[in-house]
């Protein structure tokens, strides 16, 4: 089934003062951290977060969910956002009724995980205009389920723009058993990319998301050597910057990967040190064993009422 609707630590001042508003187009993504609605649905692995689930969540609970992820999406405020963790075409309404300075529009299909969790993307229509959309299944070689890769195409002043969102397995069970899960993915994507091309030489091509992986790990270079570049890579090594924090070590799982035609000057191109992580204080812990970790929503089944585990991004686009 498909639902197709037609809303720091790194943070770097721009200015534009060569530019008009219209002439930019700002792009997102976020983990939201397991978005899920209160109903248990008898085919998908969800009753933890149900009602009368391990995690004894209430209608105050899931208010307070949705309030928190409308809170980051206001604070990153971008013209398209990619999102992943999130359950159904519900959660995606009520997230968007709660930031109502966009209204959005969605773009959303079910996957086949385990756990019920897809890829989504919001836009608003006065920026962006929808050409295609599909979701590319990802069969692993072991029959595993997991979420699909979210493709978008869609113009802006007339130029056309391919978007990716991604959701790469996670390490859970083993990392060694989910690099392979993650090569299978890579190669899923860069065929998709290829078929592209094929068509379309110059095609400007943009993917976002949690990959798993950091830009230097194997299926990320897998990428790299495709002709696509990271734009967290030159941020690795740096003190206390990361979008993601696993044994108090920081990571760049949350990614903008491009192709060399978004760094030329024909079409569309990325504006220079527009890359921007979401990094304000509220977003981390602040104190504690867990200081400088995101300050996410849940511990295990303990709430702690944040936000996400992951910090939210952002690039701008410019029309040349």
């Amino acid at each position: 089934m498909s639902n197709i609707i037609i809303k720091g630590l790194i943070t770097i001042p721009l200015f534009f003062t060569d530019l008009f508003p219209n002439d930019l187009l700002s792009i997102g993504f976020w983990n939201a951290e397991n978005l899920f609605d209160l109903v248990d649905d008898p085919f998908k692995n969800d009753d933890e977060f149900a009602l009368g689930g391990r995690k004894n969540v209430d209608q105050k609970i899931y208010d307070l969910k949705i309030k928190n992820c409308s809170e980051v999406v206001s604070d990153l405020n971008v013209d398209i956002l990619g999102l992943c963790e999130i359950e159904n075409i519900k959660v995606l309404n009520d997230l968007n009724t709660a930031y109502p300075k966009r209204n959005y529009d969605i773009i959303h299909y079910d996957s086949p995980d385990n756990r019920g969790i897809d890829n989504a993307l919001f836009y608003d229509k006065s920026r962006f205009s929808i050409v295609s959309s599909k979701a590319i299944l990802n069969s692993l070689k072991n029959g595993s389920k997991t979420r699909d890769i979210l493709y978008v195409a869609g113009k802006f002043q007339n130029s056309l723009l391919h978007i990716f969102i991604n959701h790469w397995p996670s390490n859970y069970g083993g990392k060694e058993k989910a690099i392979p899960k993650r090569a299978s993915t890579a190669k899923l994507i860069i065929n998709e990319i290829n078929r592209i091309r094929q068509n379309d030489k110059f095609a400007e091509i943009i993917l976002l998301g949690d990959f798993n992986e950091d830009p230097d790990d194997l299926n990320m270079q897998m990428l790299e050597n495709a002709g696509l570049h990271s734009l967290m890579k030159p941020l690795m090594g740096k003190q206390k910057i990361g979008t993601y924090v696993y044994r108090n070590k920081d990571y760049f799982y949350d990614q903008i990967v491009i192709n060399k035609q978004l760094e030329d000057k024909q079409g569309l191109s990325i504006v220079s040190n527009s890359l921007y992580i979401l990094d304000l204080p509220k977003y981390r812990q602040q104190e504690g064993n867990y200081s400088h970790y995101p300050f996410r929503f849940w511990a295990g089944n303990r709430l702690l009422g944040g936000y996400s585990d992951h910090l939210a991004i952002k690039i701008t686009i410019k029309k040349n």
